[in-house]
């Protein structure tokens, strides 16, 4: 039997971090490693931030409080409810307990939550209406007003709304996650039948009345006729509580809305059909147990214990908020058009190379293309794809869908493509969280336009993001990629940045080929020509390229790792960068979100920094750089440095080699994050993030920003 790190080395025998040398496996210590989930926590707080900050627009910090809710509701929906269910197992790689990772998330989450309603109440909201954005409360409406309301309410609101009592004859209503509810507590008048020949009245019992505000109903609901005043549909319920309760009173009427478990559970291996599968599961999830309940602070704590009672939870899953619940649905405000009150939009150029009738297959003949997204437009890639569907020597197109988007241009593309003859292979990811209703949707529509639909491969997702073009020129058939960070989906890609390549190598075709065999047919490749791919040889090659510049930095030879990605969590890889920089490799991690690697630590960690970039735009790209002894090395892919990604995902990863794209990447890309000191936050070994420290005659740099005027200075030559 395997031994276990926390066996092998003792906490005690490693305490002393400036004297002690990097363990053969790290021990379960917070010494080593940080929380993943007090991480994730840290990344929400920046989101935080950026609502907080002041020097941004009005309706830019509302978008980023509505943000943090919906982090928050995901979190508590896959990360807690996973907690919960670990409850009784063994500590995380950093020590701690599922227990005590539960009790800092509820310090942490209600911090945050406390901070968050103080802004947008004591803040935002104020500032807003002196713009002319208003939310009343219905007492401030006029009496037209007010009439108006109330006939909107009749005929808008009242007919779907239904009131739940609970008493002996209704038990405790289902209560489903997300949603927003009113509830009070009622001592009616009620007649009751005690003879079949007369009823008599008498006094009954306190009982719970449960209003569900459906999500249909606009939260928002405008006083006047496309006016920026409004009524929320709760305030507007509670006005008109006595028509739904009689005996109920506006002020009796409190908020609350509770969250369930939405982690799948899937038993792949007993499914017959996967499609079938996975539709039965997303029912089930509406039914997964509650693992938060929010509640306004009015709520009586009476009313607080009921709840929490009927739906078998504990104290420490309750969640008071003084102000709104469910601010997600704030982004609705963003979208309004007060332009003087958002970020001016960002400017997407197109490069030249595409601007005139020239095949995309010839220009990419002629040379390797990066694509920088959203700074590019998409429809680089849709174009590449529908003249791909319309080309009559393209034989075949395959492509792998991880999130294709509810109204992608890219599937009827495909399907057309299908229908006019050729040979189109999917492989859409069912399994795509909180994206699998609307891809089984697709998966359904695919298969009737007889596209050759595969769900993927038994025990992993397909995270993988590639498309195959086979074209037949003269005798030839010849290979055309797209390999990419992000997904198939125009609508995210207009605020995640990504990167793509454009490219004809060879190598790379013959390995797509062989990857969608895989994918298709199990066949089982010992090794690629150029792709890493996950979970065959990804691990094993990012391993093999972080020990060579272990040994070249031992060698005194160039050595140095930039890497930029989602997540850190990999044990074994965060172990190599610790060796790695014990041997003097400069380290620099570009890191969004969760980073369990505790840098700038003596003895462990010292020339390894991390950094944040929290901006506009979700930072979404993999770049992966080694220095190589000199010869540069340089990855972009689907895969961040997680166990998920190196063992239980389809993963691809392409070398960049074309030296003039290498350049831009190297000079001009990761320079940029690692320049900018407007919104980059450097990681500290306490788990804290800091504002990065300019000097004096340092100015202003902010990354994102800055790739609005590089978008053509990428220079676009001939293949080396």
């Amino acid at each position: 039997m395997r031994q276990t790190a926390a066996n092998l080395y003792p906490i005690e025998q490693v305490s002393n971090l400036e004297t002690s040398v990097v363990p053969k496996q790290l021990p379960r210590s917070a010494e080593f490693l940080f929380n993943r989930e007090l991480s994730l926590i840290e990344f929400f707080r920046r989101v935080l931030e950026e609502g907080l900050d002041k020097t941004q627009p009005l309706l830019e910090r509302l978008k980023f409080l509505a943000i943090l809710s919906s982090n928050l509701d995901e979190f508590f929906m896959i990360r807690v409810s996973s907690l919960k269910e670990k409850f009784i197992e063994k500590s995380s790689p950093d020590g701690m307990t599922p227990a005590e990772q539960l009790t800092e998330i509820k310090k942490s989450v209600d911090e945050m939550t406390n901070l968050q309603m103080k802004c947008l109440h004591k803040e935002l909201l104020p500032e807003l209406a002196t713009h002319g954005i208003k939310i009343l409360n219905y007492e401030e409406l006029n009496e037209n007003e007010k009439e108006r309301m109330d006939n909107y309410f009749l005929k808008k609101i009242y007919p779907v709304l239904t009131p739940q009592a609970v008493d002996p004859s209704h038990p405790f209503p289902y209560i489903s996650g997300g949603s927003l509810n009113i509830g009070l507590v009622v001592k009616p008048k009620v007649k009751r039948r005690i003879e079949k020949a007369f009823y008599r009245y008498q006094t009954g019992e306190d009982f719970f009345v449960r209003l569900k505000i459906p999500d249909f109903l606009p939260r928002f609901i405008s006083i006047e006729e496309n006016s920026s005043r409004f009524i929320l549909a709760e305030d507007l319920i509670k006005s008109n509580i006595k028509m739904l309760v009689p005996e109920g009173e506006p002020s009796s009427c409190h908020n609350f809305r509770i969250t369930r478990d939405g982690d799948i559970g899937l038993r792949e291996e007993e499914a017959e059909d996967l499609l079938q599968m996975m539709e039965e599961n997303l029912k089930q999830r509406r039914f997964g147990d509650v693992v938060r309940l929010e509640v306004s602070k009015s709520m009586p704590q009476q009313l607080i214990n009921y709840l929490a009672e009927s739906l078998n939870i504990s104290e420490q899953d309750i969640y008071v908020t003084n102000g709104s619940i469910k601010v997600n649905d704030y982004m609705e405000l963003y979208k309004l058009n007060f332009p003087n009150l958002k970020d001016s939009p960002l400017k997407v150029t197109r490069p030249q190379i595409f601007n005139g009738n020239e095949s995309i297959f010839e220009i990419i003949k002629r040379q390797d293309i990066l694509l920088h997204h959203p700074y590019m437009p998409y429809d680089i890639v849709t174009d590449f794809i529908k003249e791909a569907a319309e080309d009559p020597d393209v034989l075949a197109i395959k492509m792998c869908l991880y999130r294709i988007g509810a109204n992608s241009p890219i599937a009827p593309i495909l399907i057309k493509a299908s229908e006019s003859g050729k040979q189109v292979t999917v492989l859409i990811e069912l399994k795509a969280r909180f994206d699998e209703e609307n891809n089984i949707e697709w998966a359904k529509r695919f298969e009737q336009a007889g596209i050759h639909v595969i769900y993927g491969i038994l025990g992993l997702k397909t995270h993988c993001k590639t498309t195959l073009i086979i074209r037949r020129e003269g005798e030839d058939l010849k290979r055309y990629l797209h390999l990419a960070t992000g997904n198939y989906n125009p609508e995210t890609s207009a605020f995640y940045t990504d990167l793509g390549l454009l490219t004809d190598d060879e190598d790379s075709g013959a390995d797509a080929t062989e990857l969608f065999n895989f994918l298709t047919a199990y066949t089982q490749r010992e090794s690629f020509r150029k792709l890493l791919v996950a979970p065959l040889n990804l691990r094993e090659k990012m391993l093999g390229m972080i020990e060579r510049e272990t040994e070249n930095a031992r060698n005194g030879l160039p050595a140095r790792i930039i890497a930029k990605m989602n997540r850190l969590a990999d044990v074994e890889i965060i172990q190599a960068l610790y060796e790695a920089s014990n041997a003097g490799v400069e380290i620099d991690l570009i890191i969004r979100g969760i980073c369990m690697l505790r840098p700038q630590v003596p003895g462990l960690s010292e020339n390894i920094r991390v950094r944040s970039i929290v901006g506009r735009l979700l930072e979404h790209s993999r770049v992966y750089y080694f220095a190589n002894g000199g010869e540069d090395e340089i990855y972009l892919g689907s895969s961040d440095w997680m166990p998920r990604n190196l063992d239980r995902r389809v993963e691809v990863i392409t070398p960049i080699e074309n030296q003039t794209l290498k350049n831009f990447i190297k000079d001009e890309f990761l320079a940029a994050y690692l320049r900018d000191n407007v919104k980059a936050r450097q990681l500290n070994s306490d788990r804290t993030y800091e504002k990065v420290v300019s000097s004096a005659e340092e100015t202003t740099f902010n990354s994102q920003l800055s790739f609005q005027e590089k978008s053509n200075v990428i220079n676009f030559h001939a293949k080396d």
